[in-house]
């Protein structure tokens, strides 16, 4: 019997174990895949409050490794289910079952496709969802990016670092990135835009070589293409807890501020809950929100 379960052992689900650990609470996180969530793809981080520069990957592993060293410990495996009783919690996942006194959900996201044919076939051959991953392959190559938010915008300035020429494609006319980063992406030369358009079909045999365009007035063109990375939103993968804590339209888990779910016991942080920012620092905040009731819902069962 583990006092906290936390499913997910991205920024949100390590900083609640930090918080959960140092209140001498047994803590077991579940992760399905690679500690430090979608952050470990970051080439740089240079908005997180006291740290000027920072690689993803250093940030992930320095925050993990102070996660065990606190006392949390980890098992890589996917959690399945969530069940509640009165007397204690149970998760299952697709190696064992684990009971507990209360859950953190802490599950992330993950990245939304564009939903065209061939995209899974040609998903690792052109078609990427990770820039800072997959752009040095494409050295010297022109490549396209689908999306208008913050990520497409940073995907784009990384990608044109290393591309001969970069194409951003965006269904609308404005942006919801930062006007600063968007001014960087513009003072690029070898960056064009491609407004008011989306891609409706991918070609090529073995590997991308490029793509049909169709504007909003209707005008169809080709794009030969060397590689294609899509940044057009998440998926929160909160499926498995769908019968215990409620969810809202999009998926998202329905919680404030406080972090708390409609289950008693049970509470979530980071990516995927109900918010209207998804920065690093709110994922951290979140953690350490849900951390510290998580504590205060374990002693409160024993007063």
């Amino acid at each position: 019997m583990y006092d906290v379960i936390i499913i997910g052992a991205g920024t949100a689900g390590l900083s609640a174990s930090i918080y959960t650990s140092r209140a001498g609470k047994s803590t077991l996180l579940l992760e399905g895949y690679l500690p430090g969530g979608q952050i470990v793809s970051s080439k740089e981080i240079e908005n997180y409050p006291g740290i000027k520069h920072i690689s993803g990957a250093d940030f992930a592993s320095a925050l993990y490794e102070q996660a065990l060293s606190l006392g949390a410990t980890i098992k890589y495996e996917n959690a399945t289910s969530i069940e509640g009783f009165p007397d204690k919690k149970v998760v299952r996942t697709d190696q064992a079952t684990y009971e507990c006194k209360s859950i953190i959900i802490a599950t992330g996201a993950t990245k939304r496709a564009l939903g065209l044919e061939r995209e899974q076939e040609l998903t690792g051959l052109g078609v990427s969802y990770c820039a800072v991953c997959d752009g040095a392959f494409f050295k010297g190559k022109e490549v396209a990016v689908v999306g208008g938010g913050n990520t497409a915008v940073e995907d784009a300035i990384f990608l044109s670092a290393y591309c001969k020429k970069v194409y951003l494609i965006h269904r609308k006319d404005s942006f919801r990135a930062e006007s600063r980063l968007v001014e960087t992406l513009e003072a690029r030369e070898n960056v064009s835009f491609i407004l008011e358009s989306v891609a409706t079909k991918l070609h090529g045999e073995g590997h991308l070589e490029g793509i049909d365009i169709k504007s909003k007035s209707g005008e169809k063109t080709f794009l030969p293409l060397d590689g294609l990375f899509v940044a057009i939103g998440q998926i929160p993968a909160n499926d498995f807890c769908a019968n215990m804590v409620a969810l809202d339209p999009e998926g998202y888990i329905i919680a404030g501020e406080d972090c708390k779910t409609n289950a008693e016991g049970i509470f979530v942080a980071g990516d995927c809950r109900t918010k209207t920012i998804r920065q690093l620092t709110t994922a951290s905040s979140d953690g350490t929100i849900a951390g510290l009731a998580a504590c205060e819902y374990i002693d409160d069962l024993t007063h």
